[in-house]
């Protein structure tokens, strides 16, 4: 017998027959050079010896012992979907479903071994004419076991040449090394009766060809790929060890390196957009001049501009804007190997209220002049004094940023580019889960401690006056009523009612109270009804009860509602990791609102670690005017900024609002913004202290004269060592397109922007310059559009900087953690992975307002930086795969588009450009 003949170990042939005939096709064997191509393994071994010792006992076919089969060393067996080119013909053999391999009357010397692909063409000698058997191996999908035809074994069988395979059982032929010895030989004989035994009980267990076993190949291959990544960090972390000879105490877990390798896409050729390349360049200029724009406003207020936009307009050589820039306030770094939560004051905030530690006053005076304050360096005798030189961009020159910016996204070529290239971003992160999602999930799996329930998250849009859930609103209004009958709570006609005599003139009770009788719960009557949800604000309907409990300024001093935001504050330190950004109201009727709030917070000492506050400004002009409370539109501006502009001043004027403004962010503007607006805001728009129409003005007036007070007042604060604020209005919810240029220009970030997904110029300048967008899909489901429609998922595939928020857990959400509630559904619907919820959560601490020094204990020390390098996957969770593709993404993007400007030099895009940049008519819209 030839040495080159390869041998099977001993094996029964009662399981080796049944077992072949009953492999699926999930087992397909390994294509790597040393292996036969089945299960298990076989080596070579003196063929002769052991075929004489076996000899007797094949040919006497009485032996149920074990049997050495013998198969040559070519042919391979291979169960393949597929039959590729380059692939020899297959092979493979019929067996018999006898307790016998050989037969008394077919033991003649002449009898070969039939191949089953072609019982014609198994040797040369044989007949043209024979019909061809049907093959033993079953079709796809299916898991019964078939007889196969008879077979006679040899005493010195003739290799198989190799022949065309039947339709349906595609195999190939891989040659292998003589010598395939290994260190398991011994234990082959265990492991190939292990897969046998395992392989016919399976068999036996199933009763239908769709049904397949639960430990498929893929996950066991998996498993084991899992096994070995392990085992591999395992060994660097040793191997760090021992180069190290200092050990770092804390998170001693990030001891693996970054990941920085993993499937990148990218497209090659010199027309890498799809487009002429005279559209690009057409297209380019047009986006960069948009990104020029909202980099000038952004830094004239001393908000945030994304670092990697401004890295890559930098590179188009052009001179950056002379903006005053302040050196800055130096602050203690935090260690790599610092704790997740940041160290807790032993000292309320609000306990230092003794003016002779505040700020000295400068001596400063201020008046508004056209809609802005002014500072000037004496308060008497203003006219004459020299005025400080806090710079705020004028209305002329907004006016005509405006117009550039609405005939941009209006430009038909421009659509069309940034149409196409959201369509690739949506389609290059669709591949990169594809390509990445099982690396990224095996990061996060390799962190210790950390999953998405123990990382930081931020409700960047909630209000203070519906934080709360309507369980617990009831549960606390029943509580009042008992603890404090006789209260007094309400001034009737100038005389006092108690909180009984309130419900009592209602004819309810306590017991009567339930969530239903509340009825302060959206549901589909508010849809699209604006009027109908701000009236679900009043409980029971009553507008007194709303008062009472929910509001500030009222004759108890806001003393239920600080109880109230005091238990939402302590729950949201209870679960340690839920932070909120709560909206408390300024509404410009008078100048004591300012000094009111504060002393309610102060005297109630209403703070948590958890929480910081936004100032929301409601647009509601109109309705003071016409109530005869505001003579002018300036004078409503007066009361909002010039108890700030005092209190920065002079902060021991106001020491309450001195000390309730160091956690105050930034401000807000809301209201309906769907209402019909009858202006349009131009050079031609009358004043502030001519506005004393009936009219509301249109929302861009509004946003304007908040975002020019505001850049003055930052300015002013700066020079006093104080924090700045920012603009973060509710944009885009509904109404017109140009809410969102606005908030293009102005804001830092926006809420709810799902207009975005209207105006692809709009959100492809978004996504570049990387506006955080806050949004709240169940409270749009209840007002505007329906969840299934909400653009969040897409926004998110994209690249736009989105995170999760609530807006009114009173009106929305069921439980005491709204939060979690919101990404529990958004993860339902729209089957979000882990690495999402953790990409959102970060997003929504990156665009929040808590301090630098929190968010580096929060998302790490480097979080500022750019590319992976900014994330700590030991806090955030997030896998350095999914925010290096992130950085590289958008850095590609910003070269695309500044490449083709600086083939040309940057025109100027005026009014009369050929790209129809010019003011849209009066009667445009």
């Amino acid at each position: 017998m030839p040495s080159s003949m390869a041998v099977f170990p001993c094996v029964g042939y009662r399981k080796l027959i049944p077992w072949l005939l009953g492999q699926p096709r999930r087992m397909a064997p390994s294509r790597s050079r040393g292996s036969l191509g089945l299960p298990f393994s076989l080596c070579s071994m003196p063929a002769d010896l052991l075929w004489a010792g076996r000899r007797s006992q094949l040919c006497r076919g009485a032996s149920p012992g074990p049997v050495w089969v013998l198969l040559p060393r070519y042919p391979t067996v291979r169960h393949s979907s597929s039959i590729r080119a380059s692939a020899p013909p297959s092979l493979c053999w019929p067996l018999h479903s006898s307790d016998t391999l050989c037969s008394s009357s077919s033991r003649s010397t002449g009898s070969k071994m039939s191949s089953s692909s072609s019982s014609s063409s198994s040797n040369s000698n044989d007949g043209q004419g024979k019909p061809k058997p049907k093959s033993p191996f079953r079709k796809r999908g299916s898991l019964q076991s078939t007889t196969s035809p008879d077979l006679c074994g040899a005493s010195i069988p003739k290799p198989l040449k190799p022949q065309r395979s039947l339709p349906g059982t595609p195999v190939s032929i891989t040659q292998y090394p003589i010598d395939l010895r290994t260190s398991m030989e011994e234990k082959y004989k265990e492991i190939a009766e292990e897969l046998f035994s395992r392989s016919m009980a399976e068999s036996e267990m199933r009763s239908a060809p769709y049904e397949f076993p639960e430990d498929s190949p893929i996950e066991q291959l998996e498993e084991r790929r899992h096994r070995l990544e392990r085992q591999i960090s395992q060994d660097i972390k040793l191997m760090k060890e021992k180069s190290v000879d200092t050990v770092d105490d804390g998170f001693m877990e990030r001891a693996m390196p970054m990941e920085k390798e993993y499937q990148r896409v990218s497209i090659s050729g010199e027309e890498k957009c799809g487009v002429p390349f005279t559209d690009l360049v057409d297209a380019a200029k047009c986006v960069v001049k948009a990104l020029f724009i909202r980099e000038k406003y952004i830094n004239r207020s001393m908000q945030n501009f994304c670092k990697t936009t401004t890295h890559a307009l930098l590179e188009l050589g052009m001179k950056p804007l002379d903006l005053r820039v302040y050196e800055d306030i130096p602050e203690t770094p935090v260690d790599a190997d610092a704790p997740v939560h940041p160290p807790v004051s032993e000292t309320h905030p609000y306990d230092n209220q003794d003016p002779k530690n505040m700020p000295a006053d400068t001596g400063y005076g201020c008046k508004m002049v056209d809609g802005v304050v002014h500072v000037y360096t004496k308060k008497t005798n203003m006219d004459k004094s020299a005025e400080l030189d806090l710079p705020y961009p004028d209305l002329k020159e907004y006016i005509a940023d405006m117009n550039v910016m609405m005939a941009l996204i209006i430009n038909g070529p421009v659509k069309s580019f940034c149409y196409r290239r959201l369509q690739y971003l949506s389609s290059k992160f669709q591949m990169h889960i594809l390509l990445n999602e099982m690396k990224e999930l095996a990061a996060q799996k390799k962190v210790p401690h950390r999953d998405f329930y123990n990382i930081r998250k931020v409700d960047t849009h909630i209000h203070a006056s519906s934080c709360m859930n309507q369980k617990h609103l009831l549960r606390f209004i029943k509580r009042a009523m008992k603890k404090y009958p006789g209260e007094i709570v309400h001034i009737e006609r100038g005389r006092g009612q108690t909180l009984k005599d309130v419900f009592e003139t209602m004819n309810l009770t306590a017991f009567d109270l339930s969530v239903d009788t509340l009825d302060m719960h959206a549901d589909r009557n508010t849809f699209h009804r604006f009027d109908k949800f701000n009236a679900k604000y009043n409980p029971i309907g009553e507008s007194i009860l709303r008062e009472i409990f929910i509001k500030t300024d009222n004759h108890i001093e806001g003393k239920y509602f600080a109880h109230i935001i005091k238990e939402v504050m302590y729950d949201l330190e209870e679960s340690k990791y839920q932070n909120s950004e709560l909206r408390l109201s300024i509404y410009g009727r008078s100048r004591d609102e300012w000094d009111k709030l504060a002393q309610w917070a102060v005297k109630h000492r209403v703070y948590s670690d958890n929480v910081r506050w936004l100032i929301q400004v409601p647009r509601l002009f109109d309705v003071y005017h016409t109530k005869k409370q505001l003579a002018n539109f300036q004078e409503m501006l007066e009361n909002i900024f010039m108890p700030l502009f005092e209190v920065t001043i002079n902060p021991r004027s106001h020491p309450e609002l001195h000390l309730f403004l160091e956690h105050v962010v930034g401000f807000d503007s809301v209201d309906d913004e769907s209402k019909p607006e009858h202006h349009i805001f131009n050079l031609d728009s009358p004043l502030p202290v001519d506005w004393t129409e009936e009219d509301n003005p249109p929302y861009s007036y509004y946003l304007y004269y908040t975002y020019a007070n505001m850049t003055v007042l930052n300015h002013l604060r700066r020079r006093r060592g104080l924090h700045m604020f920012v603009l973060r209005p509710h944009c885009g919810e509904a109404g017109p397109i140009h809410h969102l240029v606005s908030g293009f220009m102005l804001s830092e970030n926006i809420s709810h922007g799902l207009l975005l997904r209207k105006a692809p110029v709009l959100q492809y300048l978004y996504y570049l310059a990387q506006v955080g967008i806050a949004m709240s899909p169940l409270s749009n489901n209840s007002l505007f559009l329906s969840y299934h429609r909400n653009p969040l998922p897409e926004y998110l595939s994209r690249g736009l900087m989105v995170s999760l928020s609530t807006d009114d857990p009173l009106q929305f959400h069921f439980t005491k953690e709204p939060l979690m509630e919101e990404y529990s559904i958004a993860t339902q619907v729209w089957k979000l992975s882990s690495c999402d919820m953790c990409e959102l959560a970060r997003n929504s601490v990156l665009m929040s307002g808590f301090s630098h020094k929190a968010k580096s204990y929060w998302l790490g020390p480097s979080y500022a930086r750019e590319g992976p390098e900014s994330n700590d996957i030991r806090r955030t969770n997030v896998p350095d795969i999914r925010v290096a593709y992130r950085s590289e993404t958008l850095s590609e993007e910003l070269q695309l588009i500044t490449h083709a400007v600086r083939t040309e030099e940057l025109d100027t895009i005026d009014e009369e450009d050929s790209l129809s940049m010019g003011p849209l008519p009066a009667g445009g819209r």
